[in-house]
């Protein structure tokens, strides 16, 4: 398939934790708490092991890796609403900020004539929080979590095509950019079929799994996502 010139980008999708916004390991932190919540204590062989699974699916869905996790969907739940509760009182406490320029870069995508929609793999709630302590609810005009696309995170494509129905900014998804820390937010781009998918090197992942996940681009940063755009093509 042609690469998609940069003046055709209208819409851009953009994960939070990790791509605009800089949590500093909070989302291990409250994994801890969920998992003490369910018996599982840090330093024991089925903490480590579950630790690494969330490493490794950051990205996707909370709700959907406490179930693969905790096994029963009575035990996913309360990890994660006791996930969801550590994370916000995290935030509460001010221990998150914006990636630098990251902020910036949304407001020149505007400029540029490009609508952004934020989307994360947390909770509604959890989500608000975030972008309350932040001062960006109205940054951008959409944000999206997974319960607003039927209940699929990432990796599938669910957040991406619902930004693209709910805004109408795009005539095709081939018009759609597509921006995350994770292999997750990589694949779900390449999924929904936008035209440019980039990873960031600000998160979770690194260079080798966003170009095995389909990247076509990797950033040191969301901040250089303006002139990608512009130069590309």
């Amino acid at each position: 398939m042609t690469p998609v010139s940069a003046e055709n980008i209208r819409l851009v999708v953009l994960d939070m934790a990790g791509t605009t916004v800089a949590d500093g390991g909070l989302v291990e932190r409250a994994f801890d708490t969920a998992a003490r919540a369910l018996g599982v204590e840090p330093g024991t062989a089925d903490h480590t092991e579950k630790l690494d699974y969330v490493r490794a699916t950051m990205g996707e869905s909370k709700i959907s890796v406490f179930r693969h996790l905790f096994g029963t969907e009575e035990r996913a739940q309360r990890a994660n609403a006791a996930f969801e509760q550590a994370y916000g009182d995290l935030v509460d406490a001010g221990l998150i900020a914006p990636v630098p320029g990251a902020r910036e870069a949304i407001e020149e995508l505007s400029a540029d004539g490009r609508t952004t929609v934020l989307t994360t793999g947390f909770a509604r709630v959890t989500q608000d929080a975030v972008l309350d302590a932040l001062g960006w609810r109205d940054l951008v005009p959409l944000t999206l979590c997974p319960a607003d696309a039927g209940g699929r995170g990432r990796p599938y494509p669910d957040l991406v095509l619902e930004a693209f129905l709910r805004t109408q900014a795009a005539d095709s998804v081939r018009e759609v950019a597509v921006v995350g820390d994770t292999s997750y937010d990589v694949l779900s781009g390449v999924r929904a079929g936008a035209g440019l998918v980039a990873g960031v090197r600000t998160g979770a992942h690194r260079d080798d799994a966003f170009r095995a996940a389909g990247a076509g681009h990797v950033l040191d940063s969301v901040a250089a996502l303006p002139a990608l755009l512009r130069g590309a093509g």
